[in-house]
């Protein structure tokens, strides 16, 4: 039987590669998403080219219902779950604290932190041996932010991976008795469209000359990693945050 693993954010960026590589390796995957539609079904397209099974599912993983019913698709379209990658995210318009507003915060953590332990649960209440399951592996997705900052230009982007980082850690030693790995990478500067939304099209030809391998990285690196850490290969590998951001 295949291995099936959802990934969240999966029309573009990290999470499209993710999805193309995984099928690749022979998964069959689920790709969810929030409102670029006709992204997800591209990726599916090529995931299908592969010869690999592939869900499209439409969630909002910061809402509660949403996330239930996505798990309920996964199993009913792709069967057990073996493997997630929490990968939706978002980030805004570069700004000092005090001009953030509050609503900008909750959509901030709903997103990018909230949607990781949800998709978590579910994840474990189907991986999990105390459970039935037959274990699993989660990575997520954080950011070399968590680390630096991001100091005068998104601060609550920073913190909210802060906090997804101390997530996995947490998460890894409470589940490893119940053979399911959690491990998370954190991207530096990589070559996707979400440096747009924070209002800076031109951050990554800024910022990339600073880092010490003198280039942007690229989705298909951090993928590779990704997938890594989810395979056989790094089986006594769980709690680790792995940093894919050129020595930055």
């Amino acid at each position: 039987m295949a291995e099936v693993i959802l990934v969240t954010g999966g029309s573009r960026g990290i999470g499209r590669a993710v999805a193309i590589l995984a099928a690749e390796r022979g998964y069959d995957v689920a790709i969810n998403y929030n409102s670029q539609a006709e992204a997800a079904e591209e990726v599916a397209r090529l995931v299908r080219a592969k010869g690999r099974k592939v869900a499209v599912i439409k969630a909002d993983v910061g809402k509660e219902e949403d996330v239930v019913r996505l798990f309920k698709e996964v199993d009913r379209q792709l069967g057990r779950l073996t493997a997630l990658v929490n990968n939706a995210g978002i980030v805004d318009k570069s700004m000092r604290v005090e001009a953030m507003s509050g609503e900008r915060l909750q959509r901030m953590f709903a997103t990018n932190t909230v949607s990781a332990f949800l998709c978590a649960r579910e994840a474990i209440r189907r991986m999990s041996k105390r459970h039935g399951g037959e274990g699993g592996a989660i990575v997520n997705v954080s950011s070399i932010a968590a680390r630096v900052g991001g100091p005068g230009e998104f601060v609550d982007y920073a913190a909210s991976k802060g906090a997804l980082d101390s997530f996995t850690i947490g998460l890894a030693k409470e589940v490893g008795p119940d053979g399911i790995r959690v491990n998370a990478v954190r991207p530096g500067i990589i070559e996707t469209d979400i440096h747009a939304a924070t209002g800076d099209p031109g951050r990554v030809e800024r910022i990339a000359p600073q880092v010490p391998l003198q280039r942007a990285g690229s989705a298909a690196e951090t993928a590779d990693v990704i997938l890594w850490l989810l395979s056989p290969q790094s089986s006594y590998v769980t709690g680790a945050l792995v940093d894919v951001s050129g020595g930055r």
